[in-house]
């Protein structure tokens, strides 16, 4: 008798341990299938599912920035998913192209959208600087003085050198302007890098300068 309720112990137990495994293993592939970055991104995957929903909503959005108005994302089911995640979907939608390039190249490959961003992020900008460094200068004769060339450089203008007895030196540069436009340009760049709502940045500009527009009508 008591060997027979042991055997049906272990029975029931091991039983209950393949089930549990069984759900494990499910699990695990569920979690996969939506935070998995190489599986998200697939054509059927979630985040590229969901970045191209986000992106069809937009265009049709009645909101001069493109913003997606709550109700709309109630209606359409999708309210309840994180905005982080929403935002970073349709980023990754809009740059597909560029990340899945990007993930390619990759050798560890990226654990999320988050990582991802941030990795392109870092190399934009290790680029830009790159791309900044001035140039060495080129130093080009462009005239002569008591038989020697005067200098003139690319690198900037400075206060002239006092001339010497063999020739004068000046340095030039030319200075690029910013204009409203490439400033409106690089903000709305940011806030789409950076998942930022353009309206709260223009809210933030607006009081910030508040207080210097009183001061001026006083």
């Amino acid at each position: 008798m008591a060997k027979s309720a042991a055997k049906s112990a272990n029975k029931v137990e091991g039983t209950s341990i393949d089930a549990l495994v069984k759900e494990g293993r499910a699990l695990g592939k569920m979690w996969n299938a939506i935070h998995n970055v190489k599986q998200t991104t697939k054509a059927n995957g979630f985040d590229t599912r969901l970045g191209k929903l986000l992106s069809t909503l937009k265009a049709q959005s009645s909101v001069d920035s493109g913003q997606i108005p709550t109700h709309v994302l109630r209606t359409h089911g999708i309210a309840n998913i994180d905005r982080r995640r929403r935002s970073e979907a349709l980023w990754f939608y809009e740059n597909q192209a560029e990340c899945l390039e990007f993930i390619k190249a990759s050798k560890k490959g990226f654990t999320s959208l988050t990582a991802l961003q941030a990795a392109m992020r870092k190399a934009a900008k290790a680029a830009a600087e790159v791309t900044q460094q001035p140039a060495k200068a080129e130093v080009s004769k462009v005239g002569q003085m008591d038989g020697k060339d005067t200098l003139v450089s690319d690198t900037g203008w400075v206060e002239p050198q006092k001339a010497k007895a063999t020739g004068a030196t000046e340095q030039r540069s030319v200075k690029v302007q910013v204009t409203r436009t490439k400033m409106v340009d690089a903000i709305l760049r940011h806030c789409n890098d950076n998942g930022l709502n353009v309206e709260d940045i223009i809210n933030d500009l607006q009081s910030r300068i508040a207080p210097q527009v009183a001061r001026k009508q006083a």
